[in-house]
């Protein structure tokens, strides 16, 4: 039985998670990537991939924030500066509403996943994002990861996250793939939603040719025993990097962002833990440390 006005099932689940987009474009922008209205598995990218992860989930998605910087896909420092601050009133929101028992973090770059950590940590609410659960997952299936970008801004902020948390010495590349989100004076005559379309009609996909060029490149020449994409918008190589590679007898795992972040929120509701007092410290915290180690 399922509440038409949530559209989230009658019975209680385990888990009550509410997805949280990185950002939302104009509804009249040129540069727009995914469906903003319907129902909700139409306006989550890669749904037919998760829909299994998401079952017996009672899960609602947040469209994300407007742009403020502009109307097209966020890709450098600045524009995830912009959507970062822009997601903190939807994660306190969400926090206060009482509804929910993890928030996932949508958007491969991440956009505010500290800030929204501070946020949730006194409501006893776990946080995962997509680069943090792929960073992580990673480390417990090999040594070291190699990462897929798609332009040098992007890239530029990606090798930032990574020294964020502290997993410099388990990357073993970011390896990149040229197809730039468009932009404002700056197409790049690559659209990733015409490759996707190729590659899932079983066209031949220059993306996916590319991206397999160097995953295979990530593992012979820089010691990548796993394999993720940076951006939500590569996220649907997935599947097909991961065939390619077995095909060729690499036993070598490919990560999908959007499944590692569920993935991750699950297991810190099981575990009924959520973000460190220590690292995401209150205002007026119990006890104090004298001295902190970096």
């Amino acid at each position: 039985m399922t509440d038409k006005g949530t559209n989230m099932t009658a019975t209680p689940s385990r888990y009550r998670f509410l997805l949280i987009q990185g950002f939302r474009l104009p509804a009249d922008s040129p540069y727009l990537h995914r469906k903003l209205d319907g129902p909700k598995e139409q306006t989550v990218m890669d749904y037919p991939i998760l829909a299994p992860m998401l079952e017996g989930v009672d899960w609602e998605v947040h469209g994300g924030a407007l742009t403020t910087y502009g109307n097209w896909p966020v890709e450098n420092r600045q524009e995830f500066m912009h959507s970062g601050l822009a997601r903190l009133p939807i994660v306190r929101e969400a926090c206060e509403s009482g509804k929910y028992n993890a928030i996932v973090l949508l958007g491969g770059g991440e956009p505010g996943f500290h800030e929204a950590c501070e946020i949730a940590r006194p409501y006893g609410i776990p946080v995962s994002s997509c680069a943090w659960s792929q960073m992580h997952v990673a480390t417990m299936l090999g040594s070291r990861f190699g990462v897929i970008d798609l332009a040098e801004s992007h890239s530029s902020y990606y090798a930032n996250l990574i020294l964020q948390h502290r997993m410099d010495r388990r990357c073993a590349s970011i390896r990149l793939i040229y197809f730039p989100h468009d932009r404002p004076g700056c197409p790049s005559g690559r659209p990733l939603h015409e490759e996707r379309a190729k590659a899932r009609a079983g066209e031949r996909s220059e993306a996916v040719e590319e991206a397999v060029e160097q995953a295979v490149a990530a593992i012979e020449e820089d010691g990548a025993e796993v394999i993720f994409m940076s951006c939500s918008g590569l996220f649907w190589l997935q599947p097909f990097i991961q065939s390619r590679l077995d095909e060729m007898g690499w036993e070598v795992p490919v990560l999908h962002g959007y499944k590692c972040a569920i993935s991750m929120a699950k297991a810190m509701v099981d575990m009924g833990v959520t973000a460190s007092g220590l690292k995401y410290p209150g205002d007026r915290p119990g006890r104090r440390r004298r001295k902190k180690l970096v």
